[in-house]
């Protein structure tokens, strides 16, 4: 049990969105979630200093949908610290991530709602954890037809070998993992390490081998500089998980080969 166990509210849904001059997408992806066929939600939009007119958006939002809260940050501080200040302001049982450019399908969450308690129900009361698979799309949303597929279950060694997933597709139960095991580290590729972090220490990842979720990459986004990717997943190898060259290699290996067929 969580030490905020006694205050979270067991049916809601928390929705983490980090935002960062975000204007062009924000009506979009509110109404994705808007549109979700599960209702008892609440979105935590957390502006990270945003110098376009993003949080004139969400003022103009929420006065007409008390789910939606503006959370502002103090100071421009990157995703990680972004999204671990929506997680502090939370106040559902069940969380999830959302990047602003991302788009959600109207059964997402109700999918993943429904499977973690029948995974709970059926094998295992302590599941927290699960994710789902997710389809490139292009600058406008156009689903680009490269589905992502994920394994039923992913273990801790296994992630290290397949960083298959994505942070739009999680969903977490509170209840079972705790606040400071979600947390994100504020390193490069965050959200892989606390994938990590979470499987290390609870075990079991379950995933919904289903396309509910569009990941909309550009030329100019992070993830599609190869190099970078490289030098991100080498650095989380080496300094967040310690491993020597050898090891950080062998896992290196299944890596790329594993990053490359989600591509071709």
């Amino acid at each position: 049990m969580t030490k905020h166990d006694a205050i979270l509210k067991d049916g809601l849904v928390s929705i983490v969105v980090p935002v960062y001059n975000a204007e062009n997408f924000l009506s979009e992806t509110i109404g994705y979630i808007q549109a979700q066929t599960y209702k008892d939600w609440e979105l935590l939009l957390v502006d990270d200093c945003s110098t376009d007119k993003s949080r004139e958006w969400i003022e103009t939002k929420r006065k007409v949908d008390d789910r939606i809260k503006l959370v502002v940050q103090d100071k421009n501080s990157g995703a990680a610290k972004a999204r671990n200040r929506g997680i502090c302001e939370a106040q559902g049982r069940y969380l999830c991530f959302l990047d602003a450019d991302d788009i959600w399908m109207p059964d997402k969450l109700s999918t993943q709602l429904e499977y973690i308690k029948e995974v709970q129900k059926t094998s295992n009361p302590q599941a927290g954890f699960v994710f789902m698979g997710y389809e490139f799309a292009d600058e406008k949303g156009s689903g680009l037809g490269k589905i992502v597929h994920v394994p039923r279950q992913i273990h801790y060694k296994e992630a290290l070998k397949n960083t298959t997933i994505f942070t739009s597709t999680v969903m977490i139960d509170r209840k079972w993992i705790p606040d400071e095991d979600i947390y994100m580290p504020c390193i490069e590729s965050e959200d892989t390490a606390t994938w990590w972090q979470i499987l290390k220490k609870h075990g079991t990842g379950y995933g919904i081998d289903a396309n509910l979720v569009k990941y909309r990459r550009s030329a100019k986004t992070l993830s599609s500089n190869k190099l970078t990717a490289i030098r991100r997943i080498w650095n989380l190898y080496r300094k967040q998980e310690g491993f020597g060259i050898v090891v950080s290699m062998y896992y290196m290996f299944f890596w790329a080969y594993r990053a490359v067929l989600r591509r071709i």
